[in-house]
């Protein structure tokens, strides 16, 4: 499961609220060790879900940083290439 939180800094354009609820959903998954909460746990499994991608924006908002942007393109093709060469037989 944690190979699909991908680092959301420093891209142009910035990561949007998609995909950082993408990621808090991730890390809750993870976590829980569930990634279909039972009725019970319903509530609880979707507030940190929130609270997380809330936290995680304001965080990414905060982040300073002087590098260059990088390319969402070039970023998925690197991720890409080390899948093949993962999974090269």
């Amino acid at each position: 499961m944690c190979r699909n939180i991908r680092p959301l800094n420093n891209f142009a354009p910035p990561a949007t609220s998609q995909e950082v609820r993408d990621a808090a959903l991730q890390f809750v998954r993870k976590v829980s060790g569930s990634t279909h909460p039972s009725a019970a746990n319903q509530e609880a499994f979707d507030r940190a879900v929130h609270e997380i991608a809330h936290v995680t924006q304001h965080l990414l908002e905060d982040l300073v940083t002087t590098a260059p942007p990088k390319d969402r393109e070039v970023e998925a093709e690197k991720r890409r290439a080390r899948s093949r060469a993962r999974y090269a037989s």
